[in-house]
């Protein structure tokens, strides 16, 4: 949780095929948290088949990665929305934008996405020093 890290979300198209997005998430818990619009691409995958995979990696030496499979979860409940994007924002915007960010990503339309893990997988040392 340290800096800026996007994840990379991997959702299933309707076709089978694979989707891949980058999200801004916080933790909580064990739990990964992010938002989404309910018209977008991953969010229609979401509502559809909540099979994902999440990737994140860190590009400075010695390198590290985790990769978290799970179940997603979606949640419009208005007061979750608008805690969550707020946590989201202030990690990736700062203390100074986040309820901008929390407003904009807590209206109508948005998704609280849960993303509750089955398997995690990962090293903090990819390189072997």
């Amino acid at each position: 949780m340290a800096g800026t890290l996007t994840g990379k979300l991997a959702t299933v198209r309707s076709d089978g095929r694979p989707h891949v997005a980058p999200i801004w998430f916080v933790l909580d818990g064990d739990d990964v948290l992010f938002n989404t619009a309910d018209t977008s691409v991953k969010g229609k995958n979401l509502d559809r088949d909540n099979r994902v995979s999440i990737s994140v990696d860190d590009q400075t030496p010695p390198y590290s990665f985790v990769i978290i499979e799970g179940r997603a979860e979606l949640s419009a409940e208005p007061a979750a929305l608008i805690r969550w994007a707020t946590e989201i924002g202030r990690r990736y915007m700062g203390p100074d934008r986040a309820g901008e960010f929390g407003r904009r990503n807590g209206a109508p339309g948005e998704w609280l996405v849960r993303v509750r893990p089955t398997k995690i997988t990962g090293s903090d040392d990819t390189v072997g020093y």
